[in-house]
């Protein structure tokens, strides 16, 4: 089935991998995100649609529910925006960074979620179905060291994600959480780092092939295109040289010899 689906923190990455994929498939697309430069050009690319909203905004949620709403019902969300500030300690760590990342992570999944879930409903009696994906990430389910304020928020998406699909229970709409371990995008560490290139790409410096927002975007398309009776509650997807987040194998993958 293909239909009509919105995805969040639509601009670079992982969400822009969502848009181009969702569209090469035939989907009708909203690409939700706060800039509108990149909306545009994403929209001139692709041929989809673009509504500027930052999710931390009461009033841009509004606007943003009340254009889906006016412009027909939605089959699917894609809860992708998001964000890590800083990587430091509990003891030291920013209030500020810690403030960001719930108010994104959390706060803003649930806005999307209250605003357009009667769209979805509408969706679902048309079409027998709906679905909401949350992007989340592997430190909502294990956490590591200096990541306190990031594993925080996402073990609290994770939570709400939890708690929707219990009290959806009965409904035909379907909630899926994909957690990505290490993907290499061009904004997410630098971001997370200030601007500071040389941290971010020491992340990524000597790990054989990490993830792309290509392969994170193939499971969420992937997830909404099974057919409508199957469930994929909980996708954990990691590079082969990730065993954790906290245990990454640097250079070349290589077959032990006895």
């Amino acid at each position: 089935m293909v239909g009509r689906v919105v995805v969040t923190g639509a601009s670079s990455g992982i969400g822009a991998a969502t848009v181009r994929l969702f569209r090469s498939r035939g989907w009708e697309v909203l690409a939700v995100a706060r800039r509108e430069d990149r909306l545009r050009a994403l929209a001139d690319e692709t041929g989809a649609t673009w509504f500027r909203a930052d999710l931390t905004s009461d009033d841009d949620v509004a606007a943003l529910r009340a254009h889906v709403e006016s412009t027909g019902p939605l089959h699917a969300l894609v809860n992708n925006a998001g964000g890590a500030f800083g990587l430091d300690s509990v003891e030291n760590g920013s209030i500020d960074d810690w403030q960001r990342m719930f108010e994104v992570n959390v706060l803003g999944t649930k806005r999307a979620v209250t605003a357009l879930l009667p769209s979805l409903r509408h969706g679902a009696e048309e079409a027998r179905g709906a679905d909401i994906v949350t992007v989340t990430s592997i430190a909502g389910h294990v956490a590591y060291e200096n990541g306190g304020g990031y594993n925080a928020s996402k073990f609290a998406e994770h939570a709400l994600v939890a708690v929707l699909r219990l009290e959806l229970a009965g409904e035909p709409i379907r909630v899926i959480e994909i957690a990505p371990g290490m993907v290499h995008t061009e904004e997410f560490s630098l971001v997370r780092f200030g601007g500071d290139r040389d941290r971010a790409d020491a992340v990524y410096r000597d790990v054989e092939s990490p993830l792309t927002a290509d392969d994170v975007a193939e499971s969420i398309v992937h997830s909404v295109e099974l057919p409508a009776h199957v469930n994929l509650d909980l996708v954990t997807i990691k590079p082969v040289a990730q065993a954790a987040t906290y245990k990454v194998a640097k250079g070349e993958l290589k077959v032990r010899k006895d």
